[in-house]
């Protein structure tokens, strides 16, 4: 049975891998050439670091007990292993010792880089008011690429399908991560060596580090689990991770056309 689960999921990597090179080839990387560039690129990221943790709560609060009175539900390992993520991504140590979510550390990293934090400052406000999340991806006036990437995330939470929320989240977000920001970080090094980068560079080298040693290998078998070897299933979230693949790729293109038309949000 595990060696079932453990082939299903090698072979949803291989099936993704011309979606995932494109990502790690992407030539948004090698046109990140000056301290401007960065910043767009991290005020249209900042979108994806805060939506993740949509994903993650949506799968803790039905994987998981969190309202009372608690009783035991689930699969205990499954529970463990959404409640690690959660804590490390909710509450991590910062740069300074300090508890601090990786989107708050993100937004201190945007801060230290000089980027304008206006429009997800903006957005939060509406979030934070109790307005519909669709009315308010459609009435923002993000960049097209960014509202997409949204769309689609919330589409599918709005599905309520777990094995493809853990879809999305895994091989759309943790399983992608480390090859990912490695690319980005050795190239930003190259390109800003005398720029003060140390909260950008703290933020991606704490993914790295927890999504390629931790968090990864449980959103994987998160995955195996929920599929429970049900061919309907796995060809669900075969579909989706596709599809989150195609939406990073999309944003990624957003940020390259704004990078290459000078005109930075």
């Amino acid at each position: 049975m595990q060696n079932e689960r453990k082939h299903m999921i090698q072979e949803l990597n291989k099936t993704l891998e011309p979606y995932t090179k494109q990502l790690l080839n992407h030539p948004l990387y090698s046109k990140i050439t000056r301290p401007a560039h960065l910043r767009c690129f991290m005020e249209h990221h900042v979108f994806a670091v805060w939506d993740f943790m949509s994903l993650l709560k949506h799968l803790q609060n039905n994987l998981t007990k969190t309202t009372t009175p608690w009783v035991p539900v689930g699969n205990p390992e499954i529970r463990y292993l959404i409640n690690e993520i959660v804590l490390a991504e909710e509450t991590d140590l910062n740069i300074e010792g300090k508890r601090q979510s990786h989107f708050e550390m993100y937004l201190e990293a945007m801060r230290g880089s000089g980027a304008n934090l206006k429009k997800m400052e903006d957005f939060l406000l509406h979030v934070a008011h109790g307005t519909d999340i669709f009315l308010v991806i459609a009435v923002s006036d993000l960049p097209e690429s960014i509202k997409h990437f949204l769309l689609f995330t919330f589409g599918t939470i709005s599905q309520g399908d777990l094995h493809k929320v853990a879809a999305a989240f895994t091989f759309g977000r943790e399983g992608l991560i480390p090859n990912m920001f490695t690319s980005i970080i050795n190239n930003i090094q190259q390109q800003f060596p005398e720029e003060d980068l140390k909260f950008f560079k703290y933020y991606f080298d704490r993914h790295i580090e927890l999504d390629a040693d931790e968090h990864g290998p449980m959103a994987f078998k998160m995955v195996e689990e929920l599929c429970e070897n049900d061919p309907i299933k796995i060809n669900e979230v075969k579909e989706v991770a596709e599809n989150a693949l195609k939406s990073r790729i999309t944003l990624w293109d957003g940020i390259l056309k704004e990078i290459e038309s000078e005109v930075l949000i």
